[in-house]
């Protein structure tokens, strides 16, 4: 865990997030070193290689079943994921539920 802290404030100094306001390089929002737009295929072989580094298996998808399942609302669950009927919204949250877990800080 110590190392993967250690990456992200690696990363905030890095893309000046904590400094000054910057001059703008790129109109993209997820580009490579050089400024240009990063593909679908060099994103995923990144995500690949981070995950890989720290030992996580996740996938992003799950990530907006958790954030619904997480809000302990189905009413406002329904409205984040933008579901017409309640039970497409119930199918998700309910599939999903596990057990919730303390953060480590």
């Amino acid at each position: 865990m110590a190392r993967c802290g250690k990456l992200i404030r690696r990363a905030l100094s890095s893309t000046g997030i904590n400094q000054k306001p910057r001059k703008i390089i790129s109109a993209f929002l997820i580009r490579d070193e050089n400024g240009q737009p990063l593909s679908q295929f060099a994103l995923r072989a990144r995500v690949d290689k981070a995950r890989s580094l720290v030992k996580v298996d996740f996938q992003f998808r799950g990530i907006r079943a958790k954030a619904a399942t997480d809000t302990g609302d189905l009413a406002h669950s329904q409205k984040l994921l933008a579901h017409k009927n309640r039970e497409m919204t119930e199918h998700y949250v309910k599939s999903r539920t596990g057990e919730r877990v303390r953060p480590l800080r």
